[in-house]
Order: C-alpha cells, then structure tokens, then sequence
C-alpha cells in the first residue's frame, strides 16, 4: 500500500504559478511512486474560512488508509495545526510539515480569531512521530519571528531554516523530499 500524503495549500490565488502550485508540482514529480498525493482545492483561497477549510480537511482525512503525511503550506500549515490540536483526528500521522506558517495572533498584522491557536495547542495534538517546521530567512509574506514562535512552541520538532527559498519555495524544495523519504526508513 502507498503512504499517503495530504497536502493543504496557501491562502491567494492558487492557478498558474501563483499560491503553493508551483510547490505542489514539483512535489508531484519529485516523490516517488511509493506514495499517494493528494492536494485538494481548499474552498475561496482568497477569502478562506476555517470552518470552510475544517469541513474540506475532515473529509479528505476520513479517506485516509492506513497512516498519512500531512503537509501545510502557509494558511495550510496553520490550519493542520488547529484541526489537529483541536482533536478532530482519529487517522495516524507518520509526519506533520509546516511551511512558512502564519502564527495567527502573534502581532497586529497577523490578528484573525478564526485561524488563531490556543495556548496550548502543542500539548493537544495527537501524537505524531516526525514534525517538521521550514521556513525561509527571506520569506516576503511571513515574518520569521512566526517560525521562531512555532519552534519554542513545538521545541520536538525538527526546525529547518533556510535562506533564499522566499514564501512560495517556488523552485521546489528538495529538503522536504528528503525529509517526507526519511520518515519511511
């Protein structure tokens, strides 16, 4: 059976080279044919809703056979942190990859309830073997102090910093593939 992996993309515009697709296409063809990818259209990128994303993340995850990978991709990687801190997942989870994730609430350009974390969500979430947090020195959307703030909340997870690789990691992130094999060892 193929390990399965969930990707969620970014808030924004996601067609053409814009938002995760750029990313999600060179996972597609970088991962090898032992797994199963699925990234699914997350409902009005553009102006999203957690319990929107919640209902879309539910569902793909109740498909789920046996364990998956999840990957979160900005907005993505802070929505599977709520979802599953939240307890609303009953599937095993080899790895979790956060990708230059958003802290909602962490300062005043970054205030939106929805998408907001508890205090202690890192104590809530189910258990999983690898987690992993990347992110880019030069990330132009996400300010670094974000990643910084994950990495003393989620101090098991493995912090991966980067320099020149922007917010949209547009040409591809060999890293992560290494990572996502290394799980399977």
């Amino acid at each position: 059976m193929k390990q399965e992996i969930l990707f969620i993309h970014s808030a924004g515009p996601q067609e053409g080279k814009q938002g995760s697709s750029q990313l999600i296409a060179y996972l597609q063809k970088s991962i090898g044919s032992e797994y199963s990818f699925s990234s699914p259209a997350m409902p009005d990128p553009e102006n999203p809703s957690y319990d929107l994303w919640k209902n879309v993340l539910k569902e793909k995850l109740s498909e789920v056979n046996g364990s998956v990978i999840l990957i979160g991709h900005s907005l993505g990687g802070s929505v599977l942190l709520k979802y599953l801190s939240e307890g609303n997942c009953n599937v095993s989870i080899s790895g979790l990859f956060v990708l230059g994730s958003p802290y909602w609430g962490l300062d005043k350009d970054w205030i939106l309830k929805e998408f907001e974390l508890s205090d202690k969500f890192a104590a809530r979430l189910p258990q999983i073997s690898q987690i992993y947090l990347y992110h880019s020195q030069n990330d132009e959307v996400v300010p670094f102090s974000h990643f910084e703030h994950y990495a003393h909340k989620l101090p098991q997870a493995n912090a991966r910093i980067f320099e020149n690789y922007g917010h949209l990691f547009q040409d591809g992130l060999p890293e992560l593939v290494q990572d996502i094999e290394a799980i399977n060892c």
